[in-house]
């Protein structure tokens, strides 16, 4: 798994991310033997009260020097390891030009851009999916994302697309191509027409209070049909016990598909790797 890195990764900068550190995430990477990970710590600029009443530390907004300078330590301790500065960025209407100005005004290797919120509710704790079914609720999510990137523009990686199907007890688990079909290749013209990365984020098909999800090989195969090939691996983690989760399973599931390559951004600059 050497050309492989892990694009999403959060630690002690990340309001959630406290069990873990750069260190101890760095050092598990390496000995997974992948060939590097990125910090992409949280950055909501805005956040719904109702997600603010049930954790007042959504809205800490992540510290990027001092967690750039942190990376740097780590990385001339570790230097078997490549570690990258990025960030994740919440997207959403109230702060967009906020965003557009931390990015524009600030050093990363990659950003994510990705969606917590939608409009005042929170998928994470539930209020998000009251009074919806599941294709109400997973489709208003993924449009949600479509606009979102579109006016956000200045990112790498599109985050997490399956988000949605983690915290809510749907029969119906998985986000599949057949049902959102309009709304994929929509998304997919944008991200391959700008060179930005469609993230495969293997969090999502965790075990979640009992409930599987998994990924829809049919997303992939019919990005791939439309021209796509920049894939970026992310495990999400907030644990160093989660970096790298799963990504030989997913690596060789994107393999036989006909993806040649692994993408990972260094100064913004798009890297590809053999798979």
């Amino acid at each position: 798994m050497k050309n492989i890195f892990d694009n999403h990764n959060h630690c002690e900068f990340s309001f959630d991310g406290k069990r873990t550190s750069i260190e101890k995430s760095s050092r598990a990477a390496a000995k997974m033997g992948l060939g590097g990970l990125c910090f992409t710590d949280h950055n909501d600029i805005y956040a719904p009260e109702y997600t603010i009443s049930h954790n007042i530390h959504a809205t800490d907004l992540l510290d990027i020097e001092a967690q750039q300078k942190e990376i740097d330590r780590v990385q001339e301790l570790l230097p078997e390891i490549k570690i990258l500065k990025g960030i994740e960025i919440g997207m959403h209407p109230n702060c967009r030009e906020e965003a557009r100005q931390l990015i524009k005004t600030n050093s990363f290797d990659q950003v994510i851009g990705s969606i917590h919120y939608v409009g005042d509710t929170d998928p994470y704790f539930g209020g998000y999916y009251e009074d919806k079914d599941w294709k109400t609720a997973y489709g208003g999510y993924l449009e949600t994302l479509c606009t979102e990137m579109k006016h956000l523009e200045d990112f790498d990686i599109m985050g997490h697309y399956d988000y949605i199907v983690r915290y809510w007890d749907y029969e119906q688990t998985d986000i599949l191509y057949k049902d959102f079909s309009d709304i994929f290749d929509e998304m997919f013209r944008y991200l391959i027409h700008n060179g930005k990365a469609l993230e495969i984020n293997t969090k999502s098909y965790q075990n979640f209070n009992g409930r599987q999800s998994h990924l829809d090989t049919n997303v992939l195969a019919r990005y791939r049909e439309m021209g796509g090939e920049i894939i970026s691996f992310g495990s999400d983690s907030h644990d160093d016990f989660h970096v790298g989760l799963d990504f030989a399973k997913y690596a060789a599931i994107v393999k036989s598909l006909g993806f040649r390559w692994c993408a990972h951004y260094e100064k913004r600059k798009l890297v590809q790797l053999p798979l």
